[in-house]
């Protein structure tokens, strides 16, 4: 007859609390086993998950906020009759000349300063003194000074853009190591060979900063400036929304700002990756 198996002794045995801990780690790794896009849109599709049953069940008023359904059929009306793709345009095309006409004023200013004691001091103090007034402060004299079309707007993305950049670039080159600079000059480099090869290379990752910083100010001066005096544009289309309650089409320019934002925030990180392979960083465990 054999031997009845043998029970496992205290020493051996599992506690309870790590019976219950093991299941939960290994919920984590297959969390972590998954593709990183799906991780990302959990959050998202969770709160879209809940808003809509909030609006179903009548807990949220559609006249406060729309259901997901309903903006998302707004969202199609939009686009199927041109009235969205036409806003976008617009919008965009403000954006990128704001952004061009700034980073040049931007990085212009900030290697003056950066590169030179004397271009500090004649460029830092009066960059310093404008950035502390609000450029949202100064639509009602844009407006004065450039009249209400495309001008004012243009110029209040290029402000906000132009400070961003300066900070950061200026900040960049200030910070490259001074030993680097004592290494170029041992190789025989002149002061233009030490900007080219040292120092304008170690102040990239500064200026790859300011413009993600840059664009995020760009898109946030676009609605300001959108929503005063325009005739066009995703602005246009949000504040003739609100003159007949119709929050599915804020909603839906909210989401198309935030998608431009976002996509936009890609490129730059894709465009830095590749500037900067060079750069060995920290991506997280």
């Amino acid at each position: 007859m054999p031997a009845p198996p043998e029970k496992p002794s205290a020493a051996t045995r599992t506690p309870p609390e790590l019976e219950a801990v093991v299941p939960a780690s290994v919920r984590r790794s297959r969390l972590r086993a998954a593709p990183r896009w799906v991780r990302r849109a959990v959050g998202p599709l969770l709160l879209l998950v809940l808003w809509q049953v909030f609006s179903a069940t009548g807990v949220l008023d559609p006249d406060v906020l729309a259901s997901p359904g309903t903006i998302a059929r707004a969202g199609a009306d939009l686009m199927a009759d041109g009235t969205l793709p036409t806003a976008m345009g617009v919008s965009l095309q403000r954006v990128v000349v704001g952004l061009l006409l700034g980073g040049v004023i931007g990085t212009a200013l900030a290697l003056v300063s950066g590169l030179s004691r004397l271009g500090e001091d004649l460029v830092d103090a009066t960059v310093q003194m404008l950035r502390t007034v609000p450029w949202v402060g100064l639509i009602p004299l844009f407006i004065i000074w450039l009249g209400i079309g495309e001008a004012p707007k243009v110029a209040l993305i290029a402000l906000g853009v132009a400070f961003h950049l300066y900070l950061n670039v200026y900040a960049g080159i200030r910070g490259v190591d001074a030993q680097l600079i004592e290494a170029g000059t041992s190789l025989g480099f002149g002061r233009w060979g030490l900007v080219r090869h040292v120092v304008l290379p170690g102040a990239l990752p500064g200026a790859m900063t300011g413009l993600r910083y840059s664009l995020a100010t760009a898109w946030l001066a676009l609605v300001f400036g959108e929503s005063i005096n325009a005739d066009a544009g995703i602005g246009f289309l949000m504040n003739q929304a609100r003159e007949f309650f119709r929050t599915d089409v804020i909603v839906v320019c909210l989401v198309v700002y935030a998608f431009l934002g976002l996509t936009a925030d890609v490129i730059v990180r894709i465009l830095e990756r590749l500037l900067l392979q060079w750069r060995p960083t920290f991506t997280g465990q």
